[in-house]
């Protein structure tokens, strides 16, 4: 298993994407050999890039509500690893008023071997669309809320959901069902994994 404190060093060091970054190289995660469960998200936002802490902002208090946890447990990096697809900010989408999609570079350079280091991983949670197309492969339905309406057929390993972002109020508003059937399954299941 490669070392993780070698692996977050040389994350931490990538500038890979320099040029094409409006602020610069900033690789905002966690990752421990330790943690039980894993997030894989889409790409630090600007609030994110700034504080340098992994969804310290309106999505991640969505996450953490969904997930019935703490800010406590959720930065515990003994239980919970935080790993984007792209690791630094984007910047803004050419079109419309969303950030810009995660950087290509990031998931060849580093998402098998940033899980590759975490062998406790017990569950993942998918977030959004870039997060699940590429673990679930062809698995993965056409569109999110099918995919997020099965989140049975993933089980135990992933859980997808929708991005978290205050932006998807009018998407939980549409799917209610998500709320009632998928948000207590997915307590329980952080509940078990992380042995509360």
């Amino acid at each position: 298993m490669e070392k993780i404190a070698f692996l977050r060093k040389e994350i931490r060091g990538c500038t890979v994407c320099n040029d094409q970054l409006p602020f610069g190289p900033n690789p905002i995660f966690t990752l421990s050999e330790k943690a039980r469960i894993l997030i894989v998200g889409q790409a630090p936002g600007r609030r994110v890039h700034a504080s340098g802490v992994p969804w310290d902002d309106a999505s991640g208090d969505n996450l953490r509500a969904w997930m019935g946890i703490s800010r406590e447990v959720f930065y515990d990096s003994g239980q919970i690893g935080l790993l984007p697809m792209g690791f630094c900010y984007p910047g803004k989408a050419k079109r419309g008023s969303g950030d810009a999609p995660p950087r290509p570079e990031c998931v060849p350079l580093w998402q098998q071997r940033a899980i590759a280091a975490m062998p406790e991983i017990a569950l993942t949670l998918l977030v959004g669309e870039y997060a699940q197309h590429y673990h679930l492969g062809p698995a993965a339905r056409p569109q999110l809320t099918q995919t997020v309406l099965n989140f049975q057929d993933y089980l135990p390993r992933y859980f997808p959901l929708p991005h978290p972002s205050p932006r998807n109020n009018i998407w939980q508003r549409k799917n209610s069902w998500f709320a009632s059937e998928v948000i207590p399954v997915l307590q329980e299941k952080v509940m078990r994994v992380l042995g509360k």
